[in-house]
């Protein structure tokens, strides 16, 4: 299959969203014929991505400078300690604004190399080269960069758009099963996000897709980028309409905060029970029909995954969770602001919830 190639057109940038077999033996090639330059270059490396990958990337800068920073990535490690790190390389080998840094990883490695490059004498370059399947679908493009801190995730950050993505499928066979479905979370929220048409094609195929197959894959990242790229392209900075990518994510992300970021649930799967919560929520509140919820909940089904909150959490978390909910970066007064479903290709922006309601719902889902 030939390699797709996604043009992203944003007020602050415009770049290209390159996704295919054995893109990173091409790096070279793409950043020639994009007109990418630079003498140095800062390759911030995802411990997890395989050294044979790092070495062939290595290779495709014989001409350059090359520094490694190895970044061992979790959401622990999310943080500003992480960046100073980076930063310090950075002063330390002379780096400039017209050099460049690359991120060779997942989604947090990405998010921390991206804030790094938007702070860096207030910007340099930035390549994103995402490894993880839910990179790929979601973080590598839309500019979203930053870290977490104690009050809760993504709290610390800048939106900083990439000069280049590279998606090389080849790299996914590496990634366990527990990791593939992972990125599925993202694929199926820009499903939910996009057309009735999107959630049938993964409702058909998702077995050949977490199988890597091809051009399955390839139709699939494509699908989602695309649809997440028609909505940053209209609102960059999430004013409005680019919110409603955050569907799932205000129960995710309490989730993950309430559990202190373990490894019993990573971000992908919070995702998938944030969508479980969210479709729950919106059909208990009669905005989204009983069809819809179950067409989401038995895809869902499918993946074999956990879904249950009891699998997670007790009723004794309540509080924990709606005290990382009230913190989300959409709340601007006291209650809490969710994006629901109205059907599968819509979804509502903006509703606002008293706490004790959220309380009520957890509390049911919750058996002791």
């Amino acid at each position: 299959m030939k390699k797709i190639k996604l043009n992203v057109k944003t007020k602050s940038k415009i770049y290209s969203v390159i996704i295919g077999k054995n893109i990173i033996s091409q790096v070279s090639n793409i950043l020639k014929i994009n007109n990418i330059n630079f003498k140095k270059v800062l390759i911030v490396v995802d411990s997890k991505v395989p050294k044979k990958k790092i070495n062939i990337l290595k290779k495709k800068f014989t001409s350059k400078k090359v520094v490694i920073h190895l970044f061992n990535s979790s959401e622990k490690n999310k943080n500003l300690k992480s960046v100073n790190l980076i930063l310090d390389k950075l002063f330390k080998f002379n780096f400039n604004r017209n050099d460049c840094i690359i991120s060779f990883g997942g989604g947090i490695a990405g998010d921390v190399s991206g804030f790094v490059a938007s702070i860096f004498k207030r910007g340099l370059k930035f390549i994103n080269i995402p490894t993880t399947l839910l990179a790929q679908v979601d973080s590598s493009i839309g500019g979203k960069t930053g870290v977490n801190n104690r009050y809760g995730k993504n709290l610390v950050g800048s939106f900083m758009q990439p000069d280049l993505v590279l998606s090389d499928v080849d790299i996914l066979n590496s990634l366990p099963k527990r990791e593939l479905n992972c990125g599925y979370g993202e694929i199926l929220k820009h499903s939910i996000i996009g057309n009735i048409k999107n959630f049938n094609y993964l409702k058909k195929n998702f077995s050949k897709i977490l199988n890597l197959e091809s051009p399955f894959i390839e139709k699939t990242i494509a699908d989602s980028c695309r649809i997440k790229r028609n909505i940053i392209q209209l609102d960059e900075r999430e004013k409005n309409l680019r919110k409603i990518l955050n569907l799932g994510h205000t129960f995710a992300h309490a989730y993950e905060a309430a559990l202190a970021y373990s490894k019993k649930l990573n971000h992908g799967e919070a995702v998938i029970l944030g969508i479980v919560s969210s479709a729950k929520f919106s059909l208990e509140n009669n905005i989204l029909n009983k069809k819809n919820y179950e067409q989401i909940i038995n895809h869902i089904n499918n993946l074999n995954i956990p879904i249950n909150l009891n699998s997670y959490f007790r009723k004794k978390d309540i509080n924990l969770i709606i005290k990382y909910m009230k913190i989300d970066k959409k709340n601007s007064s006291s209650k809490i602001n969710l994006i629901l479903i109205r059907k599968i290709g819509k979804v509502v922006l903006d509703l606002k919830f008293d706490q004790l309601k959220i309380k009520k719902f957890l509390s049911k889902e919750l058996i002791n």
